[in-house]
């Protein structure tokens, strides 16, 4: 219940409120300051006080960082995380539907998924880039000779680099999908079903409505993840990298705010995300309820 006019505060609300403010800042506090660097002016360097205000590093970032090629890597990470947000939905919504029945060896999976959140994430980089270093090695023995010229690896960002991403969104887009089916009512899928509808026709017009806007916070969810995913990437990635990885290693080389606009538009793009899922999600709850009788 909202506050009464007049009425006083308890004595622990404002220690409560600082200790909430001081957390906010430590939480954002750097990403504010990386923010504002970045539109140093040209003579600006990575530390207070500024000195102008501009976009020039803006302009050296499209210009590119040394040897580095930024726009490839930024592509390749959208285009990783796109895939990986495909995957990840389409695979956690068809296991939500299936747990909702009893499955022979469910619980044993489920906790086979789930337990790749417990493992350190730069265990299973190395577990998966092994893997498929074995795989190279099983496809080069069947090889013949006048193939093995033209064969790299198995290693990949569309091979070893998903897998090893979806190690880490699945479990997230799994757990939100079981506590959705949890609470959903299976008497709307019996009423369509009971008006002729096929499974599909009930799935489609009736369960993904209900669902959509879970749905749509698991894209985002899995793209997000993606995103700025490093520790398993590295070691399951090949001979490519992602814009993470790159920006790891700029951060040795580069002593320039352009390291910052790096980090501002990479940033600009994971709200820009979280903002599209977020108004698809509000769209799709408001269309359910003028939809409801």
């Amino acid at each position: 219940m909202s506050q009464r006019i007049g009425e006083q505060r308890s004595p622990g609300f404002w220690p409560l409120a600082i200790v909430f403010a001081l957390f906010v800042l430590f939480m954002y506090g750097p990403m504010l300051t990386i923010f504002v660097l970045s539109f140093q002016g040209p003579e600006g360097g990575l530390t207070f006080p500024m000195r102008g205000v501009s976009l020039h590093w803006f302009y050296k970032l499209a210009e590119g960082l040394g040897t580095v090629d930024i726009g490839a890597a930024f592509l390749r990470s959208l285009m990783l995380g796109g895939v990986v947000m495909l995957f990840t939905v389409v695979l956690s919504v068809l296991a939500g539907l299936a747990f909702r029945k009893k499955l022979s060896g469910g619980n044993a999976l489920f906790f086979i998924t789930v337990a790749s959140l417990i493992m350190p994430s730069i265990i299973v980089s190395l577990g998966i880039g092994l893997q498929f270093r074995l795989l190279d090695s099983g496809i080069k023995a069947l090889l013949p000779e006048s193939m093995l010229e033209n064969y790299g690896t198995a290693l990949g960002l569309m091979t070893s680099a998903l897998g090893a991403h979806l190690t880490w969104t699945l479990p997230f887009g799994l757990l939100i999908m079981f506590a959705v089916f949890n609470r959903f009512n299976p008497a709307y899928e019996e009423a369509a079903r009971d008006l002729g509808a096929t499974p599909w026709q009930a799935f489609r017009h009736v369960v993904l409505p209900l669902i959509g806007p879970s749905v749509v916070g698991i894209g985002m969810f899995g793209f997000t993840l993606s995103w700025d995913e490093i520790a398993r990437t590295s070691q399951a990635i090949g001979d490519v990298n992602t814009l993470p990885l790159e920006l790891q290693g700029l951060t040795s080389t580069v002593t320039t705010p352009s390291i910052y606009a790096l980090g501002t538009v990479t940033t600009i793009v994971s709200f820009a995300v979280m903002g599209v899922a977020v108004g698809l999600a509000l769209w799709l709850g408001k269309r359910q309820k003028k939809a409801a009788p």
